[in-house]
């Protein structure tokens, strides 16, 4: 086992992201125990009743010999019965399972009902692809580098270690292309490692094997006979990096009398907030039940929150970057992939730790330490005015409450941020960092903008970035003070000049109702200020309108790749940054459930045809977040992070400002500093 381990980590043989997921999956081993009760419906599944899970799906008599384990999750119970649950009530307790059979080239999901001890549901899902794994990341780097053809096209780029080559399996997407079809496949593209810890900066360019996990062959191998591979040491550790700064000053957060807010099982209260969180193998960090307490009363924000699907299309059209287009939670598992948190790096040191239990391919289970860290921090002022008449000051200082996760899909890391607000404000804050995409060419040069390429900016020598997208969708499943709601859409314009705007200075903010959901099928607007608010018609505030909260927008950017490209096709949500369908407990996913190597044609543009109607209705609000990224070398070899987000505020949800009664921070007074004394000047005396 050693020796695997160590040829593992020698040769990179999957991508980096993944490689303490496949190693721990390699060396987990398995119980099996009656799993403890939950105490809440929406609890995520533990260690123990995964366990349970698989344990009764192999005495089932459904699997077969290489049958394997790509998710087990929780059931979620109907919004019903979560909605309806009291406290120390049994509740339906049920693991949902995908399985893959790489012989038999078989997908299949099944129900287990945990209370029951048996097998509720068992189906083959024909035409789907289970998400890649760890199993098939180093599969394909095996297939690859026993490949004679590989190994030619290897050494003629003049590397005579092809062990040490690292190889990643991206998934192979959807092109129309016949040989393709029916088959589980990956694109193996190759870095050379050496004796680097970034082999990403060293793209091997211009080869793609294109690996058949069914044959366990390598099906194609392109060669465009591009052979100069970079040579840059792209190293960033601190032993890479060259002389450090100096180190900061110690920066301690301290909370003698404790953390600020309460954890129950997977339920946190803190000013006035109440909700519960946990992690699924394919979204990641999910939100439920979010609610705030408005004088002894709570009020219901939002049901569940979580992302859909991402797509980070590639704008290169050469054969080893069109095919780029991944699907990084529906192809892979942002879940899947979360990361173990660093202290004193990945959070701050008063944050609390949550452990997540994830299934592995063989039905073990794998704990990741520190996958969840929730804090409190500084938030700046929160609200201040300052009497100038007088000069007395009222100014509070706002906290927020963090909930972080990370997770790595290869060379992209993706940070996860819900942040609460004293003010009732609600925030998605995404950290975009890693390693871009690096492409190998043969001029070093560049003209003044930083081209060495068309579709690329130089980040390196003989490198450059490729451009790129990264889109990302969120399902919110709103519901402000209940579950009937609906949303009409905020736009700001000036009038027209004239007798009724003699100064040609006013302007008004108008409210459209969407009432379908071909019509909520919306664009951004940047000249009308487009915000979006969801209402409940039947709930008025204290001014006699209805009570909503508004989602405004953040950073965004429209899709480059032409609508009847494959990569449109296949993430239909893209067609616009905001749609707004009836709820239906089985629409989870934007662009559908199984998505590797699908064609596309489902998900929310297949949902919304219907065009049912949404007033007064339990509706669910989709929110695209678009990010182009030009690479910078400012951003090599690897990337500062990259902030993006929305925010969801309270708009007439309350009588007045909800902060109010946030008491004064009562500090002592801070002691004058000597101030450095200035050189006299030369010749003085005295």
């Amino acid at each position: 086992m050693k020796a695997l381990l160590s040829r593992i980590v020698r040769t990179g043989e999957f991508r980096t992201g993944l490689l303490a997921f496949a190693v721990l999956s390699l060396i987990a081993a398995t119980t099996h125990a009656a799993p403890p009760a939950a105490s809440n419906p929406l609890e995520p599944l533990g260690k123990a009743e995964i366990e349970s899970a698989v344990k009764i799906l192999k005495a089932s008599g459904n699997l077969a010999d290489g049958d394997r384990f790509s998710v087990v999750a929780l059931n979620e119970p109907s919004k019903e019965e979560v909605l309806s649950y009291k406290p120390g009530a049994s509740f339906r307790r049920e693991a949902f399972v995908v399985l893959y059979n790489a012989g038999l080239n078989r997908t299949a999901q099944a129900v287990v009902d945990l209370n029951a001890g048996k097998l509720a549901s068992w189906r083959e899902v024909p035409e789907a692809q289970a998400r890649i794994d760890a199993v098939d990341q180093i599969e394909a780097s095996k297939i690859a580098h026993a490949d004679s053809g590989w190994q030619a096209a290897i050494r003629k780029r003049g590397i005579q270690d092809p062990e040490n080559v690292q190889v990643d399996a991206w998934s192979a997407g959807y092109f129309n292309v016949p040989e393709e079809q029916g088959k589980r496949l990956v694109r193996g593209f190759s870095y050379y490692r050496g004796k680097t810890h970034n082999a990403y900066s060293r793209p091997i360019e211009g080869l793609v094997a294109i690996i058949n996990l069914n044959t366990k062959k390598v099906d194609k191998l392109i060669d465009t006979g591009f052979t100069l591979v970079p040579t840059e040491n792209g190293d960033f550790d601190e032993k890479s990096v060259g002389k450090l700064r100096q180190a900061t000053a110690p920066l301690q957060i301290a909370q003698p009398q404790g953390a600020g807010f309460e954890l129950k099982g997977n339920e946190v209260s803190w000013q006035k907030w109440r909700f519960r969180f946990g992690i699924t193998p394919r979204e990641g960090l999910v939100l439920y039940t979010v609610t705030y307490d408005d004088q002894g009363r709570a009020r219901s924000v939002l049901y569940r929150a979580a992302l859909s699907e991402m797509v980070v299309p590639y704008g290169d059209p050469s054969p080893g970057w069109y095919v780029k287009n991944a699907f990084d939670e529906g192809e892979y598992g942002v879940g899947a992939l979360v990361d173990s948190l660093e202290p004193g790096n990945d959070y701050p040191s008063n944050a609390t730790l949550i452990d997540a239990a994830l299934a592995e391919g063989d039905g073990s289970v794998r704990v990741v330490p520190r996958a969840i860290a929730i804090y409190e921090r500084d938030g700046g002022i929160l609200w201040k005015h300052v009497d100038y008449i007088t000069g007395h000051n009222e100014s509070r200082r706002a906290r927020q409450l963090v909930v972080s996760s990370v997770s790595t899909v290869g060379n992209y890391e993706y940070g996860f941020n819900w942040i609460f607000n004293q003010d009732g404000a609600l925030e998605m804050n995404l950290d975009l960092t890693g390693i871009m995409q690096a492409k190998g060419v043969e001029t070093d040069g560049a003209d003044s903008g930083g081209h060495a390429d068309a579709y690329g900016h130089r980040v390196g020598p003989n490198t450059i970035a490729v451009n790129h997208q990264h889109f990302l969708n969120f399902r919110l499943d709103m519901d402000v003070d209940g579950r009937e709601n609906s949303v009409v859409e905020l736009n700001t314009q000036a009038d027209q000049a004239g007798s009724d705007n003699p100064y040609a200075n006013n302007f008004r903010m108008s409210e459209t109702p969407l009432t379908h959901e071909q019509e909520a099928r919306r664009q951004l607007d940047l000249a009308s200020g487009r915000q979006w608010k969801i209402i409940n018609p039947s709930v008025k505030n204290a001014l006699g309108a209805p009570v909503g909260y508004i989602l405004i927008p953040g950073e965004n950017a429209l899709p480059y790749a032409a609508p009847e490209s494959w990569v449109r096709k296949r993430a239909g949500f893209l067609d616009a940054p905001l749609w707004v369908t009836q709820y239906q407990p089985e629409e989870m996913n934007a662009a559908g459930y199984y998505i590797n190597q699908s064609k596309g044609g489902g998900g929310l543009a297949k949902w919304a045809s219907a065009d049912r109607p949404l007033q007064a209705r339990d509706v669910v609000v989709w929110y695209t977040v678009g990010i182009t990224h030009i690479g910078r070398p400012e951003e090599w070899p690897v990337m500062p992070s990259h902030h993006a987000g929305f925010r969801l505020i309270p708009g007439g949800f309350f009588a007045r400002n909800p902060a109010l009664d946030v008491p004064k921070e009562r500090v002592a007074e801070p002691k004058p500093q000597p101030q450095p004394q200035s050189p006299a000047p030369a010749g003085a005396s005295g």
